[in-house]
C-alpha cells in the first residue's frame, strides 16, 4: 500500500508566511494542467466542440429568465434538474432512477467532496488503485480523509483478490473506482464492480450502534465521467442500481459530469446516482444553496437539447478508435479506450517528447505510467496536426523505452 501526497502540477505554490496554514497543506501546490494558447490543446479531455447556436440561445434565455428573479435564493434540493437528470441516465443508460437518487453539484469535483464530507474525514481512508485520476488524493486531503492505493494490473484491469486484501487491511470508508479510468481509458468489467461491492459489504470502518461497535459497508464510487464515450455493449455501472429491484447495492454510487460528452466543461455540473438514503446523507454536508439559480437554468437548458449534443459522441468515439490503430501502425503501444483521449508510448523520454509536440503547436498531457503520455480526441483539424507533429518528431529523434523514468502523477 501507497500513501500519496496530492500531485505538484501546477507552478504556484502556497507561499510560506506566518499565517496558520493547516498542517499538512506546508508546501503544496494548486491543482492544474498547463492552460496555453497553442492551435491544438488536447491535454484536459475537453469535448473540442462548441455549443451550437440554438444551445446557446436557449442556454441564455433560460439564464435571462432566472436573472429576473436572482435577489431569491435558488432551490436548494433543484428537483427539476434531478429529474432531468434522472431522463438524461434513462435514455443514455437505459436505467431509469428515482430522481431523489440523483444528486448533482459544482462539478464532479464538487460531488466527490460531498461523499468524502459525508462519509470520510480524521481517522478514516479512501481506497483507490494506481495509474488513476490524479484529483482523488486532493480530495482525500481536503476533508482530512487518508489516501491509500494499491496497484492495478499491467494490464490496469483489478485483481479481485489484491482488492479483498486491501480492503481488509485498510477498512476504507470509500473506495474510488475511475471506469473508464483516466489516464488509461480501460473501464471495469461489472462483474469486477459487483466482486468489489460484495467485497467492501462490511469492509468498512467500525461504527458504533448503540452501546457496541460493528463493521459498515464501505461506499464503492465508480466515477463514470468519460461514460458516454464507452464502446456499444459496454454497459453502465448504472445498472448494478436497479439489479435485483434497486435495493441490492445501497452503496453503489456511480458519478457522472455534463462536463465531458456534453460539451459543457464550463457549466461545471457534476452529479451522481445513488440509493435514496445515500443522496440524503449528502443533502446534510451540502452548503446551503450550492447551485446558483443560472447554474440550474443553464443546465436544464442544455438538457433539453440532449439528442443534438450526444450525436457528438459517435464522431469522437469514431475518431478514437482511429487514433489508436494509427498509433499502433507507427510501432507505438496503444491502449483500446472507452474515453475520450489515449494513452500511448512507451518512450525513452517521454518529456522530450511533450516538449517536442508543443513546439509544434500540439499540446497533450505527461501523465500516468512511465514512458506514457495521453492524447485527447479533438477535432479532424487537430487531429490531424497531433498526427503530423508526431511523425515529425518521431522522425526527427527516434525514442525507444528503457524502463527507467519515474511514473509521475495523472
Amino acid at each position: 500500500m501507497e500513501h500519496r501526497r496530492a500531485p505538484e502540477t501546477a507552478v504556484d505554490s502556497v507561499p510560506v508566511s506566518s499565517l496558520p496554514i493547516r498542517p499538512g497543506l506546508e508546501g503544496e501546490t494548486p491543482y492544474g494542467a498547463p492552460e496555453l494558447d497553442v492551435p491544438a490543446r488536447l491535454n484536459v479531455n475537453e469535448n473540442p466542440y462548441a455549443p451550437s447556436p440554438a444551445v446557446i440561445a436557449d442556454i441564455a434565455d433560460a439564464v435571462a429568465r432566472a436573472a429576473s428573479s436572482l435577489n431569491r435564493y435558488p432551490d436548494r434540493d433543484f428537483p427539476a434538474l434531478r429529474e432531468a437528470l434522472a431522463d438524461y441516465l434513462a435514455v443514455e443508460s437505459g436505467v431509469r432512477l428515482d430522481p431523489r437518487q440523483i444528486w448533482a453539484a459544482n462539478g464532479s469535483n464538487e460531488v466527490m467532496l460531498h461523499l468524502l464530507e459525508a462519509f470520510g474525514g480524521p481517522g478514516r481512508s479512501c481506497l483507490s488503485f494506481t495509474p488513476t485520476y490524479s484529483m482523488y488524493p486532493e480530495y482525500a486531503r481536503d476533508t482530512l480523509t487518508d489516501y491509500v492505493t494499491g496497484p492495478r494490473r499491467a494490464d490496469f484491469t483489478l485483481d479481485a483478490a489484491a482488492v479483498a486484501a486491501a480492503i481488509e487491511r485498510v477498512r476504507p470508508a470509500v473506495v474510488l473506482l475511475a471506469s473508464p479510468n483516466n489516464p488509461t481509458g480501460t473501464v471495469l468489467p461489472l462483474d469486477d464492480v459487483r466482486a468489489v461491492l460484495e467485497i467492501a459489504r462490511g469492509g468498512g470502518p467500525l461504527i458504533r450502534n448503540g452501546g457496541s461497535a460493528g463493521p459498515s459497508d464501505a461506499v464503492v464510487v465508480v466515477d463514470e465521467a468519460y461514460g458516454e464515450f464507452r464502446r456499444p455493449g459496454v454497459p453502465s455501472a448504472l445498472e448494478l442500481l436497479i439489479e435485483d429491484g434497486g435495493g441490492r447495492y445501497p452503496h453503489l454510487v456511480v458519478s457522472r459530469t455534463m462536463s465531458k460528452a456534453f460539451g459543457m466543461a464550463g457549466l461545471r455540473l457534476g452529479y451522481l446516482a445513488a440509493s435514496r438514503e445515500l443522496v440524503d446523507l449528502l443533502r446534510v454536508v451540502r452548503l446551503p444553496y450550492h447551485l446558483s439559480a443560472t447554474t440550474q437554468a443553464a443546465a436544464l437548458a442544455a438538457l433539453g437539447h440532449r439528442e443534438e449534443l450526444m450525436s457528438q459522441v459517435a464522431s469522437l468515439r469514431s475518431e478514437r478508435d482511429a487514433l489508436v490503430a494509427w498509433l499502433r501502425e507507427r510501432g507505438l503501444t496503444a491502449y483500446d479506450s472507452d474515453s475520450n483521449f489515449v494513452l500511448f508510448g512507451p518512450f525513452q523520454d517521454r518529456g522530450a517528447i511533450f516538449e517536442a509536440l508543443l513546439e509544434r503547436g500540439v499540446l497533450i498531457r505527461v501523465v500516468g505510467p512511465a514512458g506514457y503520455l495521453r492524447v485527447c480526441v479533438g477535432t479532424p483539424d487537430e487531429m490531424d496536426a497531433f498526427r503530423a507533429a508526431l511523425v515529425d518528431v518521431l522522425a526527427s529523434r527516434p525514442d525507444r523505452p528503457d524502463g527507467e523514468e519515474k511514473e509521475e502523477s495523472t
